[in-house]
């Protein structure tokens, strides 16, 4: 079957000239794929060509290398002063105000991205979840109970793989899942048929200008949905539950607490809730029992919450049997809690993905909630983020603490503040700016503080009790990404001996 829209836009893209700014994760795809479809590209990125990451990327574009102009460096921007090009891809973290962009854009250039395209030209129904937190887990919840009752289903955004080159492989019936971030929804105007926001609370605000465009970001993706689109919204969260007065579209509203959902009493909202120790979903006043809040094998509150999001999204495609199978039999994804091994009785747990304040003291919520008590591994890069309530919640878990990372001013002093009492120890290992993994000439600095951290972690923990790495902050002042953090931490454990 014939997908008309990547037809008419393959017409269109042949002997055009596009910028690509960015040569990253998903970018590299993008510029092999314009240039099979006949397009000349010029690749655009900051860093230089010694760069280890890039320079894979270049590698990888060697056998396309005819049809690609590359412009790297610090003044990797300049030359589209004086260029033409009929449509430019900006990476995510470009703001569409930077004065190279709005040149072009004058001159005539479309201005989009490489995730908007691909909104456009998809032929499939699109499932796509934001959020500040827990946006990773609803996204392959929601993925996993469409596969369970035989689709075909597609994940991709932050997670998966790049999906825009494979827009001609899709077909109607199939279900594309995203995971975007703001960055990605910023000035998108294309979207989602089935939108899910799992909550809002302040994120990349050393991004954003204010705390404003961080929630106008997130709306973007239900913002312009027409009468047959919906939208899932998290009821407990002031902020997500007042979005339900932008929708146009329908509205399914979802929280733990049965009466966050029932603050309006509309026959048009649809909910889902836990009522009994069950989850809830209930359309009209007709109730449909999905599983037992104890049948989730994920732990923590909030993961209860993401299986009441992802039932939002998929109940109108599957059987509430293929959600209880998927809530049974689903052992969350890597990074988020995940058990690594067990060695001299004590267990250790990567949650690399706790880039926020916020993700960590939801990590730590459900250990407390399972009784688990331990030492906690944590640092990262600031994001201009709210710290209050981490102290408490991280002593409730861990009354020792190993920091290696930019915010560990932040962190020790949260936990100073709020310790009211209780007695802790924190072992800081010195963090050097411009140590970076990716480097050779550095790498050995950031795996010997890891190594320093597990070391130390070992000395204190005690058989019976945990060594959880939650870093509270973004890998970006060592990591390319949380992940590249979360998969040295993993082999290093599994070092040990």
């Amino acid at each position: 079957m014939s997908n008309l829209r990547f037809d008419d836009f393959k017409e269109f893209i042949n002997g055009k000239k596009a910028a690509v700014i960015g040569v990253g994760i998903s970018n590299t795809p993008l510029i092999r794929w314009l240039v099979s479809l006949g397009c000349k590209v010029t690749a655009c990125d900051k860093n230089t060509a010694d760069d280890p990451m890039l320079k894979k990327n270049i590698e990888a574009l060697s056998d396309c290398a005819e049809g690609i102009e590359w412009s790297l460096g610090e003044n990797y921007l300049s030359h589209l002063n004086d260029d033409f090009y009929d449509i430019v891809f900006k990476t995510p973290k470009m703001r569409f105000e930077t004065p190279e962009l709005q040149a072009l854009k004058e001159k005539g250039s479309i201005l989009t991205t490489e995730m908007e395209l691909f909104m456009n030209l998809c032929p499939a129904q699109i499932f796509a979840i934001t959020g500040s937190d827990g946006k990773t887990t609803t996204t392959t919840l929601t993925a996993e109970i469409l596969k369970n009752s035989g689709y075909t289903v597609w994940v991709g955004g932050n997670i998966g793989t790049p999906l825009l080159d494979k827009v001609n492989q899709m077909w109607s019936d199939d279900m594309v899942v995203l995971e975007l971030s703001s960055f990605q929804l910023l000035g998108m105007k294309t979207p989602a048929d089935v939108a899910v926001i799992t909550n809002i609370t302040p994120n990349h605000l050393d991004f954003h200008t204010d705390y404003d465009e961080y929630i106008q970001a997130k709306v973007n993706i239900f913002r312009n949905q027409g009468p047959f689109g919906k939208v899932v919204l998290n009821a407990g969260c002031d902020l997500t539950y007042d979005m339900k007065d932008v929708a146009r579209s329908r509205v399914d509203l979802f929280s733990a607490d049965k009466a966050n959902v029932m603050r309006t009493d509309s026959p048009l909202y649809r909910r889902a809730y836990v009522e009994n120790g069950r989850l809830i979903y209930e359309d009209k006043g007709s109730k449909t029992d999905i599983c037992g809040v104890d049948e989730i094998f994920i732990p923590g509150e909030h993961n209860v919450e993401n299986f009441l999001a992802a039932t939002c999204a998929v109940i109108d495609y599957v059987k509430p049997e293929d959600i209880a199978y998927v809530a049974k039999n689903f052992k969350g994804v890597p990074h988020r809690i995940e058990f690594i091994r067990e060695l001299d009785g004590v267990r250790w747990y990567n949650s690399s993905i706790d880039t926020s304040p916020n993700r960590s003291l939801n990590t730590m919520k459900a250990l407390a909630a399972r009784n688990e008590k331990g030492v906690l591994i944590c640092g990262g890069a600031d994001k201009k983020c709210i710290y209050t309530g981490l102290g408490d919640s991280i002593l409730n878990v861990c009354d020792r603490i190993i920091i290696y990372g930019s915010n560990a001013g932040l962190v020790t002093d949260i936990i100073e503040k709020e310790a009211n009492g209780r007695k802790y120890e924190i072992y800081r290992i010195p963090d050097k700016e411009g140590d970076v993994y990716e480097f050779p000439e550095t790498r050995d600095n950031v795996v010997n503080a890891y190594k320093e951290a597990l070391n130390k972690a070992r000395e204190w923990a005690k058989p019976g009790e945990i060594v959880i790495m939650s870093s509270i902050g973004t890998s970006y002042d060592h990591f390319r990404h949380f992940e590249h953090r979360g998969d040295m931490f993993r082999d290093l454990v599994n070092e040990l001996k």
